[in-house]
């Protein structure tokens, strides 16, 4: 990878840039528009957004004013955690392409793996939306299919009646959380780990170990955590409503991190410095 669309390769071919947007909280108004713009502007092409974060109209508007064919972009969004099911999931994507002004979507992700309320059917309601998300693949309304937070067990559930295997898992996956166990499961069975949260929602600018790192390297904090996850084979989607750090944030690749530094933010790995935990978090948002 040498720049920041340059793109890693799906297990069925799917090409998608290797660092993303995200908009996980970014303002359903004017501020928001002008942000997803603005990084539209400085060269990001894939933008991750969710029914959930209730903008995806935002994202639509913003790719039509740029100007830019929509197969310039690489769009993912994720299924509300209230629409799975089979049918439920069929009539949640409609809505979801009605607002990205698409009829495709790049990437479809299952949002949760145990929406509230489902503590005792999870496993049922999960292989019955991912048959919808099956169903959408094959006819062509989906490039590639996949699944944010789940962990071996929800996987493992999902592939007991999958016929097509699930080409990302989105994780919370940063310095202090890396979930080994589930990021080594993805990589064996060729699934594409992205991170959402790769600057731990804000906290990586407080933490001593990346303030030094940051003061001994001349890149920002940003920057080394950034470049820490492509080291690791990790799709990063940082976030800011801000444009200079949007900027930054995509200059990544004039540098590396060596096996000394590396190691150094390796060795911060914790098992409970999560946000949210898919089986201890159902419900996080509704």
């Amino acid at each position: 990878m040498k720049k920041s669309n340059d793109r890693y390769r799906l297990s069925n071919g799917t090409m998608i840039p290797c660092i993303g947007y995200g908009t996980y909280k970014t303002p359903c108004d004017e501020v928001g528009l002008k942000a997803i713009k603005d990084a539209i502007e400085v060269g990001y092409r894939h933008i991750d957004t969710a029914a959930a974060y209730q903008n995806e109209y935002l994202v639509g508007q913003a790719i039509k004013e740029s100007g830019l064919p929509r197969s310039d972009f690489f769009i993912t969004s994720k299924l509300a955690n209230p629409n799975q099911g089979y049918q439920s999931t069929l009539d949640a994507f409609e809505h979801t392409c009605t607002d990205l002004q698409s009829d495709y979507v790049d990437l479809y992700l299952i949002h949760w793996p145990i929406p509230i309320g489902h503590k005792d059917d999870w496993k049922t309601l999960n292989q019955e939306t991912w048959r919808a998300f099956e169903k959408l693949y094959n006819e062509g309304r989906i490039k590639a299919i996949g699944v944010s937070n789940f962990l071996i067990h929800h996987m493992e559930n999902l592939l007991e009646t999958a016929v097509i295997a699930p080409m990302v898992d989105q994780l919370e996956f940063h310095p202090k959380y890396q979930q080994r166990e589930i990021v080594e499961y993805c990589r064996n069975k060729n699934i594409l780990v992205e991170s959402w949260g790769p600057l731990m929602r804000g906290a990586a600018f407080d933490d001593p170990t990346l303030i030094a790192l940051s003061a001994k390297l001349g890149h920002s904090i940003a920057q080394i955590s950034i470049r820490w996850c492509l080291q690791k084979g990790v799709l990063p989607l940082p976030k800011s409503v801000h444009r200079d750090r949007m900027t930054s944030n995509k200059e990544v690749f004039d540098f590396v991190l060596s096996d000394e530094d590396v190691s150094i933010l390796d060795a911060m790995n914790t098992t409970t410095n999560y946000v949210f935990h898919p089986d201890k978090n159902d419900e996080w948002f509704k």
